[in-house]
């Protein structure tokens, strides 16, 4: 069994990556092993459906998520609705990776009013491809830490949560 948390923000100061971090810290505490994508360490061009499945960092990417047992998705929230970052990397990887696999959100915000924004591409991951949503959603503002690290332990013990229920229903779905 493999997780890969994805951190979905090109944000150098990024409370979502702050958050995936906590969650491969969880898991590999609990023994499973992890592996990280960056979206800042691996930047993919915006998808034009054309000459952007050329992009030579591409096919690593894309093993990485059919690999995984399970994916957390470490995403920030911009306007109600995930970074475009996020979407882009969806649809530069599209059926083959996401179909029929397990996957969780962490979500960071600036506020509480965007608290269902990641409803939108998870029901396109639903319908388009079959992935499981994980119905335990990580969703944290701003007031939840202090520099760069997460001061709530309410928030850390979600992040334990959904990594656990990542991991219980990836390892039952493929039992």
């Amino acid at each position: 069994m493999s997780i890969l948390v994805i951190s979905t923000s090109l944000n150098p100061g990024s409370r979502s990556r702050i958050m995936a971090k906590q969650a491969i810290a969880d898991l590999q505490a609990a023994g499973v092993e992890t592996d990280f994508l960056d979206l800042q360490d691996v930047p993919l061009p915006m998808c034009d459906g054309g000459a952007c499945y050329g992009e030579k960092s591409l096919p690593e990417v894309k093993q990485k998520i059919i690999n995984a047992t399970g994916v957390i998705m470490a995403v920030p929230i911009y306007t109600f609705d995930v970074s475009a970052a996020a979407k882009n990397l969806i649809e530069m990887t599209g059926r083959d990776c996401w179909t029929e696999h397990v996957v969780g959100f962490i979500c960071a915000a600036g506020g509480q009013g965007s608290y269902m924004s990641v409803m939108q591409i998870a029901g396109s991951l639903m319908l388009d491809f079959r992935t499981f949503i994980v119905p335990r959603f990580v969703y944290a503002t701003k007031g939840a830490f202090e520099g760069d690290e997460i001061a709530d332990g309410e928030v850390k013990t979600r992040i334990e949560q959904l990594s656990k229920e990542v991991v219980r229903v990836s390892d039952a779905l493929r039992g």
